[in-house]
């Protein structure tokens, strides 16, 4: 590792991490941009054991071992700044430690990501980052064999998604699918049952539909708001529901996802 430390803050080599509060910016900038951004020592380590490759790093002088220990056996650019010009720069305190420009990985297809699968989370037009990063760490931590995510949810590799996901967004494999009308008929294709989560009169209570769960399941959850889409629930095989108590009619989808999973892995 050299690194390389930068006073200017206008120079072009730190063009990857300008304005990262931005989010429309950053929409625009890192996936035509082939990159995505990980933060924290521990979050780079993880994306670099995946197979995934720094573009370049963004350290102060105090993480300079750690981003070492992350980089493992890869060499790119290591720029060293201080606090106030790494702020200047992104926008943001840096407290948790480096950040890493990384090369984006191209997307598998559909067929690819389930070949093996037996339980999949569908993630639907969630925009919340934080929901899509706390629902990949459910998918790591609860067993689910991959996430698909649809064409107006939220990026998994967003900075923030990445960071609530503790770096598991890099270990379960996933992919963005098509609209539901060829969607629901790739994953018939290949043996899944499409669960919606949703409020139904007619719903199947989530332990019953557990205790009988078909070989291959693919979990729908839907956005923060209104749920799932009509396509989504008309595609859908069976609609489940998460009984609950307290006049509470919904989880928070990130927690849904968690307790559909285990419920679905726990036998």
């Amino acid at each position: 590792m050299n690194p390389v430390r930068i006073a200017d803050p206008a120079d072009p080599r730190l063009d990857d991490y300008r304005s990262l509060t931005d989010v429309a910016l950053r929409r625009a900038r890192e996936p035509q941009g082939g990159l995505y951004m990980a933060e924290s020592a521990k979050v780079i380590g993880r994306a670099v054991a995946a197979g995934h490759r720094p573009r370049s790093v963004l350290t102060q002088e105090k993480w300079l071992r750690a981003v070492s220990e992350a980089l493992g056996e890869t060499d790119p650019p290591v720029y060293v700044v201080d606090e106030a010009l790494a702020e200047r720069v992104t926008g943001i305190a840096i407290h948790r430690g480096p950040m890493a420009a990384m090369h984006r990985p191209a997307e598998p297809s559909l067929a690819e990501v389930v070949r093996d699968a037996r339980l999949v989370l569908v993630l639907e037009d969630i925009v919340d980052h934080t929901n899509v990063g706390a629902a990949f760490r459910a998918a790591a931590g609860l067993g689910a064999d991959a996430v698909l995510v649809t064409p107006r949810c939220g990026d998994p590799l967003y900075r923030r998604s990445v960071r609530v996901s503790m770096g598991t967004v890099f270990q379960v494999p996933w992919t963005r699918i098509g609209e539901w009308s060829a969607a629901a008929a790739e994953l018939h294709a290949h043996g899944f049952e499409l669960a919606a989560l949703a409020l139904d009169d007619g719903a199947v209570a989530l332990d019953a539909y557990a205790a009988g769960r078909p070989p291959r399941v693919a979990l729908m959850m839907g956005t923060e708001g209104d749920g799932l889409s009509r396509a989504a629930l008309d595609a859908a095989d069976s609609v489940v529901t998460i009984p609950m108590a307290g006049g509470v009619d919904s989880l928070n989808v990130a927690s849904a996802a968690a307790v559909a999973l285990w419920a679905m892995t726990r036998g």
